[in-house]
């Protein structure tokens, strides 16, 4: 947890932007009997390193979530009391795992507002969701709906797991082994089913999809080219990492490509010196829908770390 705030602070100063969260595990990462004491070691890194933004000239603020226990964990409760009711104020969302309805959501927000109301947070704190079975997949357009959830993610290898069986173990790979008849994560027709199922739930509610990880850390090249199928072919805008190697092959395949953010800024000072009519730009027409696609471009490329021509930077403050 350590590596991962010094390695988010090291890439801000680099890229002029905070291009990751990092998100303290408390439901994996806690001992059986010792959740109590993680619990206060993650309020501890949080407020840490949000006091240490105060010494650094650039003041770009870090993003730093925590994941907490399932709403029908004996210690979720105590987990939303020790870590909102110690850190609120440090915390960009809470991850709330194994959502399976609307009522835990329900449930999860009514607990973080009455701590996050005490601390005297004067923001709501934004809640993401981890969608881990066939039956939350069902639910996916219900959940994506509730208004205080603000992302998705898709939990692969529980959902896999909770098949008892009937999808082979190399869906929870990129690569499909031997007795997988070639099925993986990017091929099962389930796991892909499931998978568009949240992003087109995510999309039909303005929340934002999040694509599950990709175990094979040392594979550098197969982890980008996930990244990439994920990002164009089934429409996440944000995706896991299991270890800071994966950081930057990720950011490169989500990051429009520089051709793009070029075309982006021309169109869009073009648009702003018509005060937003219609234009024909390089031969073709373009208004408020293709202005809307190309400043959406223009903000994946800063949120991905990438420099922005001067025409641009000015919308981008850090």
């Amino acid at each position: 947890m350590r590596k991962s705030l010094a390695l988010q602070a090291e890439m801000s100063q680099e890229f002029g932007a905070c291009v990751f969260d990092v998100t303290l595990d408390c439901e994996d990462g806690a001992p059986v009997g010792g959740e109590k004491d993680h619990a206060n070691m993650v309020v501890t890194l949080a407020n840490h390193a949000q006091e240490a933004i105060k010494n650094i000239a650039s003041g770009i603020v870090p993003r730093i979530a925590v994941r907490v226990h399932p709403v029908d964990h004996p210690v979720f409760e105590q987990d939303v009391n020790i870590i909102v009711g110690g850190a609120a104020a440090s915390l960009c969302h809470l991850m709330i795992p194994k959502i399976e309805t609307v009522a835990d959501v329900d449930r999860a927000a009514q607990l973080v507002d009455h701590v996050a109301t005490r601390t005297g947070r004067a923001s709501v704190l934004p809640l993401h969701v981890l969608i881990e079975s066939p039956a939350s997949v069902h639910r996916a357009f219900e959940i994506a709906a509730h208004p205080r959830v603000q992302s998705i993610s898709f939990g692969l290898m529980d959902f896999v797991s909770a098949h008892g069986g009937a999808i082979p173990s190399s869906a929870m790979s990129i690569h499909a082994g031997p007795g997988g008849d070639g099925l993986d994560q990017f091929s099962h027709p389930l796991v892909v089913r499931a998978k568009l199922e949240i992003a087109s739930a995510c999309h039909a509610h303005g929340k934002v999809p999040a694509h599950c990880v990709v175990t094979e850390f040392n594979d550098l090249a197969a982890v980008q080219a996930a990244a990439s199928r994920a990002a164009r072919a089934l429409g996440y805008t944000r995706m896991w990492s299991i270890h800071p190697s994966q950081i930057r092959p990720i950011l490169a395949a989500f990051a429009p490509p520089e051709q793009e953010i070029e075309l982006a800024t021309h169109i869009m000072m073009a648009a702003v010196q018509a005060d937003w009519a219609p234009i024909s730009f390089g031969g073709k027409l373009h208004d408020r829908a293709s202005y809307r696609y190309f400043w959406q471009v223009l903000e994946r490329a800063h949120q991905t770390g990438r420099r922005l021509p001067a025409e641009a930077r000015a919308y981008f403050p850090t």
